[in-house]
């Protein structure tokens, strides 16, 4: 997924809403657009006494679930053999950008999204693999600063921090 880009930020610094925003205007350039939600909290992902969870649990190393309009796939990360967003790679293929909201910690391009209202500094002043700030606020960093409020600049920003070119399936009108 050399196409990921990291949102990240503090808690209430408006990632959820930013990449909602970025996905429509990402789709609406006609680009196919992935997303992974990152959470350091552990909770159960698959429904707990239904058919699939009782898979998994009998010990499935991967369990599937098909429903008309919706599919999921649950695995154990129980093994912690090597990066997870190259195991999910096959699952992304058909994508031309995946966005991960958090992980900051983890692998790839970070962009953070900053308020001031959060009464926290940004994660860029300590961590060197953030690469630009997302914000509206004033602020000093020795990183770009991006406006929150325009997102069609801040999607052509992204798009220049990875290898995407805007697809030709477009239909002429």
């Amino acid at each position: 997924m050399s196409n990921r880009i990291h949102i990240i930020g503090r808690k209430n610094s408006g990632k959820t809403t930013l990449i909602v925003e970025l996905v429509q205007e990402l789709t609406a350039r006609d680009l196919r657009v992935g997303t992974i939600k990152h959470t350091h909290h552990h909770h159960e992902l698959d429904t707990p006494g239904k058919d699939s969870h009782r898979h998994r649990t009998a010990g499935a190393a991967m369990v599937g679930i098909m429903a008309p309009g919706m599919n999921a796939i649950f695995w154990p990360e129980t093994d912690n053999q090597g990066d997870r967003y190259q195991r999910m790679l096959a699952m992304y293929a058909g994508c031309d950008i995946v966005l991960v909201e958090g992980h900051a910690t983890g692998p790839g391009r970070k962009v953070e999204v900053w308020r001031a209202a959060t009464g926290t500094e940004p994660i860029a002043q300590c961590d060197d693999t953030v690469v630009a700030i997302i914000s509206d606020d004033a602020l000093e960093a020795a990183v770009p600063v991006w406006s929150r409020s325009d997102v069609a600049a801040l999607a052509s920003r992204i798009l220049e921090l990875t290898t995407v070119k805007l697809p030709n399936r477009r239909r002429l009108r």
